[in-house]
C-alpha cells in the first residue's frame, strides 16, 4: 500500500475561469489605453476637427458674414439645438471609427483579434472589452468636444443642464455607440470598411437629429418616423432634453427605452458577429 505524499506543487490552485478572464479583460483594456495614450495627439485632432468645423462654420462665421441659419433671431437657439448634437455626434462617431475600423484592421490586416482569443478567456469577454474600450474613449471624446460647442460660437448659448439625465445618458450613449461599432467591425471587411463613412457615417449624421428637433419634421411625416431606427436620434434628443432648456424634444420616456435596447441589440450582434469571424 503506498501512501500519497504532498508535492510543492500540489497546493497550487488554478485559476478559476472567471479570474483568468477577468485577468485577461484587464490586460487588453490596459493595452488598449497605452496605445491610445501614445497616440493621444491624433486621437483629440481627430476627434475634434469636424465637430470644430461644423460648429465654427454653422455657428460663427455664418452669423458674422450675416447669413446665419434660423435668422438673426433664431442663431443663439439654433447654436444651443447644435450643441447637443454635435456632443451626440462625436459619442455615436467615436464608437464607430475607434471600435468598428479597429475591429476590421484587427480581424483582416494583423490578425491580432485571433491573438486575444487565444487567451484562456470567453469570446464575450474579448467583445465586451472592446465596448468599454470604446465606450470609455467616447466619453473622453465628448469632453472634448464639449468646450467647443459651448464658447466657439459667435451667437450666445443658452444650456441649462439636467445633472441627472447628463450623467444617466451620457454612458448609455457610450455604450451604444461601442456596441454599434462592435456589430459594424464584425461585418465589415478590409475591402469594405471605406463605406463606413459613405454608406454608414454620412446618413446616420445627417438624419441623425443632429441640425434640428425630432418635432420639428412633423411637416414630412414619414421621414420623422423612418429616423427613429437611427441611434443618434435618441442620442441627440436625449443630450437636448440634457442641455438645452425650452425646446420641444423627443420624450425621455422614448430616449431611454429606445437606447438601452439599442445598447443590448447592438451588443448581441456584435458578439455574435464576432464570434462567426473568429470561428470560421
Amino acid at each position: 500500500m503506498t501512501a500519497s505524499t504532498a508535492g510543492p506543487f500540489d497546493t497550487e490552485r488554478t485559476r478559476s475561469v472567471r479570474g483568468a478572464s477577468w485577468t485577461a479583460f484587464r490586460a487588453m483594456l490596459l493595452r488598449d489605453f497605452t496605445i491610445l495614450d501614445k497616440r493621444l495627439p491624433q486621437f483629440v485632432a481627430g476627434t475634434v476637427m469636424q465637430p470644430l468645423m461644423l460648429v465654427f462654420v454653422l455657428t460663427n462665421l455664418f452669423p458674422r458674414i450675416g447669413q446665419a441659419v434660423g435668422g438673426g433671431g433664431g442663431a443663439s437657439r439654433f447654436s444651443s439645438l447644435l450643441m447637443a448634437g454635435i456632443v451626440a455626434q462625436t459619442i455615436i462617431f467615436i464608437g464607430i471609427f475607434s471600435v468598428g475600423t479597429e475591429m476590421v484592421r484587427e480581424l483582416g490586416v494583423t490578425g491580432e483579434v485571433e491573438d486575444r482569443i487565444l487567451a484562456p478567456t470567453p469570446i464575450f469577454v474579448v467583445a465586451a472589452e472592446k465596448i468599454v474600450s470604446g465606450g470609455l474613449q467616447a466619453l473622453f471624446g465628448a469632453m472634448v468636444v464639449f468646450p467647443i460647442g459651448a464658447f466657439v460660437p459667435s451667437t450666445p448659448v443658452y444650456l441649462e443642464v439636467r445633472p441627472i439625465v447628463l450623467l444617466t445618458l451620457t454612458p448609455l450613449a457610450c455604450v451604444t455607440a461601442a456596441a454599434l461599432g462592435l456589430t459594424m467591425g464584425a461585418r465589415f471587411s478590409p475591402g469594405t470598411a471605406s463605406y463606413l463613412f459613405g454608406v454608414v457615417a454620412l446618413p446616420l449624421s445627417f438624419l441623425g437629429a443632429i441640425f434640428y428637433t425630432w418635432p420639428s419634421l412633423d411637416a414630412v411625416p414619414l421621414l420623422q418616423y423612418a429616423l427613429l431606427v437611427n441611434p443618434l436620434v435618441y442620442a441627440s434628443e436625449g443630450f437636448r432634453a440634457a442641455l438645452v432648456a425650452g425646446e420641444p424634444h423627443l420624450s425621455l420616456f422614448v430616449v431611454y427605452p429606445a437606447m438601452i435596447v439599442s445598447a443590448v441589440v447592438f451588443t448581441v450582434l456584435g458578439m455574435r458577429g464576432l464570434r462567426e469571424r473568429v470561428l470560421s
